[in-house]
């Protein structure tokens, strides 16, 4: 709204992206954590007392029976209103991401009110759900390749090496669906502790802030050997609205957490993670700033394939890896806290990929 009123009203300070991005920050947060409350106390009234808890999961998280869940909701509200209020809604990068992140939180909304109304952990089947990820991915990342820059479509740009760039081809897109799919996932399984999964979220938006403007910036793709995406400039305001409602809501998520997240907010956050990723051509920076939701996966996918293949021997005492030191006797404090460090460390190493090449 406010980029069509610096048109129309001569008002040029509304023209400059930093401002638009600094405004979506700040009223994301605002609106996050003005809402709070009233939300919590609306979701906890909805889903009663007696929350569905997976049985696996270690016996001290028996205690939380009764936080509510789906408090994604806060994210995705304070982001959108955001967005609309100080983004270009002309811009395609800022539609497809916004869309994915929406589309994949309407998943896990489903999944998360089916195990509400269920009163287990159940929720949505598990084929069912990767398939309508899959679908959602697959819409992103044909839209990214229509709107991309004649030549860009399908190449991968690596990190620390100057202007190495490989042309994949078709096989682009189906890395794109894996970059999407698997982030949302990783997120996802990460999500479980409190406000485990909040603060590595708002390094990686401050870290595809960064990468946003640079990539949209042609005097700065041109001194780091970057390729130029104009386009992806104007998600440096999506970033300022993904960080400013993140950081509005790790308020009533930090430990002890007043509300979760639930399916609805961390599929929601991957996606849109793994859309930007593609957008601003870093899915390799992506992973270093990302390093610690894709340890989580990978001490999932090693458990399970080793358990297999050895007859029921396993590497973690309880996968994702964050249980695993619970079942050493960590405090979940310490747990979410150390994570917290490496999660920021990760996103420093991820910006100094963009001047070490």
């Amino acid at each position: 709204m406010f980029h069509y009123l610096a048109s129309a009203f001569d008002w040029h300070f509304f023209e400059f992206i930093t401002v638009r991005a600094g405004g979506a920050l700040l009223t994301a947060l605002i609106m996050s954590w003005v809402m709070g409350m009233p939300v919590i106390q609306w979701l906890a009234k909805k889903q009663g007392k007696d929350q569905p808890k997976r049985d696996y999961l270690p016996e001290a998280h028996a205690k939380k029976n009764g936080t509510p869940s789906m408090g994604g909701v806060l994210i995705l509200l304070s982001l959108t209103l955001s967005v609309f209020l100080f983004g270009n809604l002309s811009n395609s990068a800022t539609w497809i991401a916004l869309l994915t992140t929406l589309g994949f939180g309407g998943v896990g909304c489903i999944d998360d009110y089916l195990k509400v109304k269920k009163k287990n952990s159940a929720g949505l089947r598990g084929k069912i759900r990767l398939l309508l990820e899959i679908l959602i991915a697959t819409g992103t990342v044909l839209s990214i390749g229509y709107f991309s820059p004649i030549g860009q479509e399908t190449t991968l740009v690596f990190p620390f090496v100057k202007e190495w760039q490989f042309d994949l081809g078709i096989f682009y897109y189906l890395f794109g669906i894996f970059v999407i799919v698997g982030s949302a996932n990783a997120v996802n399984i990460t999500d479980g502790l409190d406000g485990l999964s909040t603060l590595p979220s708002i390094s990686a938006s401050f870290v595809f802030l960064v990468l946003a403007y640079v990539m949209g910036r042609i005097d700065f793709t041109g001194y780091l050997f970057l390729p130029h995406l104009p386009n992806t400039a104007e998600l440096t305001v999506f970033c300022g609205a993904f960080l400013g409602a993140l950081l509005g809501f790790l308020w009533y998520n930090a430990p002890p957490a007043k509300v979760w997240m639930g399916d609805l907010g961390s599929l929601a956050l991957g996606a849109g993670f793994g859309t930007m990723a593609v957008l601003t051509k870093s899915e390799f920076i992506w992973a270093i700033a990302g390093g610690l939701f894709v340890v989580e996966i990978l001490s999932v996918i090693l458990q399970v394939s080793y358990f297999k293949i050895s007859g029921g021997k396993r590497i973690f005492k309880m996968p994702p890896i964050h249980h695993h030191f619970e079942l050493k006797n960590w405090k979940e404090t310490t747990i979410v806290l150390r994570f917290w460090i490496i999660s920021i460390v990760l996103a420093l190493i991820a910006l100094a990929t963009l001047k070490m090449r």
